[in-house]
């Protein structure tokens, strides 16, 4: 049987598209309905109905983001041979993340919610979780390179985890700040001696034009 009713005057994708890029570039409590239904051309019974609530299209649109803008740093620590190299990348692809958001607003999960109102704590813990994810990519990474000979064998994996999710919360808020990039690029490079302390065989440092 054909679905009955109106069919929607706008595009979900596109609409949804536009939605993360106001999320991105104000965070998760600073965004209204008014900001994203103007945003998306759509009135908030068609955003109710098509999105059902903020949290809802929140969720979908860190979600969007996680598979699109903000992939590249995941996907460069998977697939770069060396461990240093992977760390390294990573760190310059996540500076272009968040040279690249709206309002230079840094990473929509390092930045989206950090604190919260009571109401909004599931979606707080959402994030958090997310963050969480991105530290044990980092951590399974320097597992690989400790397995691979790039690590000592007695580097404190915990640690080095730890440490370059923090360096990448910390890109992010320097950005937002209004950092350079050359900036950035400083404290990445300067985040890296850590790993050395742990590198079987040291590396050039990081630099980039």
């Amino acid at each position: 049987m054909a679905a009955r009713g109106r069919p929607r005057a706008f595009d979900r994708s596109a609409a949804l598209e536009r939605a993360m890029q106001v999320f991105w570039a104000k965070g998760y409590e600073a965004t209204q309905l008014a900001d994203l239904t103007a945003a998306m051309g759509i009135n908030p019974p068609s955003f109710y109905a098509a999105f059902d609530s903020k949290e809802a299209i929140f969720r979908e649109a860190v979600d969007l983001y996680l598979a699109t803008a903000g992939s590249g740093s995941m996907r460069i620590l998977a697939n770069t041979a060396s461990t240093r190299e992977a760390i390294a990348a990573m760190l310059l692809a996540s500076i272009d993340i968040a040279l690249a958001s709206p309002s230079q607003g840094g990473c929509m999960v390092s930045l989206g919610l950090i604190n919260c109102q009571e109401q909004n704590a599931a979606v707080r813990m959402h994030m958090r979780g997310l963050r969480k994810t991105t530290e044990d990519l980092i951590h399974q990474r320097l597992e690989r390179g400790r397995a691979e000979g790039d690590l000592s064998p007695a580097a404190d994996i915990g640690r080095l985890s730890r440490f370059f999710a923090a360096i990448l919360q910390a890109l992010s808020l320097q950005a937002q700040d209004g950092a350079s990039r050359q900036d950035l690029a400083g404290i990445a490079e300067a985040s890296l001696a850590a790993l050395d302390l742990a590198t079987a065989r040291p590396d050039r440092p990081i630099s980039r034009p």
